[in-house]
């Protein structure tokens, strides 16, 4: 019997990314907590919405789109940043980063893989975890305290330092979190949100040094 013939095809791409390693998981998880603290970027042209364009981010504070900038210059992913002034009497900035077309791909594929290894990291048991892995999930901890401090909204009273949210799914990141940073934090829903909150005093000191970054810089050449 004469064998079926086979049909040579391009190699398949495996279904899901394979794992990244420590210190680039750090910098995509990073990059996906920025991201997911922010709202969509408004679409100002008519006809039928279409699905938001993550290449696409912004934020109204400089510290979060400079570090957002770092971040992906240690990720090999090249990025644009635009400010716009806007506001009468009171005077506004508003930072918009965009990822060229042709990059925003496999930047959405890091930034989901970033996403995903280390949500589970964070949320999985950490039964067994070697003393580097522990170290490597605390500065995941950190990291997203870090980026929902700089993107999220501060909800700040005289007993809590709070973030408000509309990520379910950050939200309980940073509960997560802040308890392998060695603090108690609250969750609870607030208007058209999520507010995840620290004790003020110790807690919050603690949530603050753990999250502090020295100042991003420029990158060069940009």
């Amino acid at each position: 019997m004469t064998p079926e013939p086979r049909l040579l095809d391009r190699p398949r791409l495996p279904s899901t990314p394979p794992p990244l390693d420590w210190m680039t998981l750090a910098d995509a998880f990073e990059v996906a907590c920025l991201v997911r603290c922010t709202p969509a970027p408004a679409v100002t042209r008519p006809g039928p919405t279409p699905p938001p364009d993550r290449g696409v981010v912004e934020f109204n504070r400089e510290d979060a789109a400079l570090r957002m900038r770092q971040l992906l210059a240690r990720l090999d992913v090249p990025v644009e940043h635009e400010v716009v002034t806007g506001g009468l009497r009171r005077r506004y900035e508003l930072h918009r980063l965009h990822v060229p077309a042709d990059r925003r791909t496999g930047y959405a594929v890091l930034r989901e893989t970033g996403w995903r290894q280390g949500r589970r990291e964070l949320l999985g048991p950490a039964v067994g975890s070697s003393t580097p892995r522990a170290a490597w999930r605390t500065r995941l901890a950190a990291a997203a305290w870090r980026s929902a401090l700089m993107a999220g909204g501060r909800h700040v009273r005289r007993h809590i330092l709070g973030i408000r949210l509309a990520d379910r799914e950050l939200a309980a990141v940073l509960v997560r979190s802040a308890s392998l940073l060695e603090v108690s934090a609250l969750l609870r829903p607030g208007a058209g949100c999520l507010v995840v909150s620290v004790a003020d005093g110790p807690d919050r000191l603690r949530i603050l040094e753990r999250a502090a970054l020295s100042p991003a810089r420029l990158p060069t050449g940009g």
